[in-house]
């Protein structure tokens, strides 16, 4: 891709993001089926551990427990680790009951 995604969403890299660890199965449209493990979530995007063959700017489409299919753009990628930002935000509502199904740790839950 010689152009990054155009987002609406703005840059918001300083939300606050919560520990995870949930392994999901993403579809490319090139690809396929790729296998992500994302290891910090927020209501805008997530960050990934583990070798991506993507550049900044692709497209990936997940499904995620309480959100359903969702859009996911790569921001960023360095060193094993890819930063990805929703096409939308997360309401904060679905947010935290997604953080309670894929955070199985009570103690690094968000608190309400």
């Amino acid at each position: 891709m010689t152009a990054g995604a155009q987002l609406t969403v703005t840059d918001k890299r300083r939300a606050a993001r919560h520990p995870v660890d949930y392994p999901v199965i993403a579809e490319h449209r090139q690809l396929g089926d790729l296998h992500l493990h994302i290891v910090n979530l927020s209501a805008q995007g997530f960050m990934s551990q583990g070798e991506l063959p993507l550049e900044r700017g692709e497209r990936l489409v997940m499904r995620l427990p309480v959100i359903g299919r969702i859009e996911a753009h790569m921001i960023w990628a360095h060193e094993g680790r890819a930063g990805f930002q929703f096409e939308r935000i997360i309401r904060v509502d679905d947010f935290l009951k997604l953080v309670d199904t894929v955070q199985p740790n009570p103690r690094l839950r968000p608190r309400r």
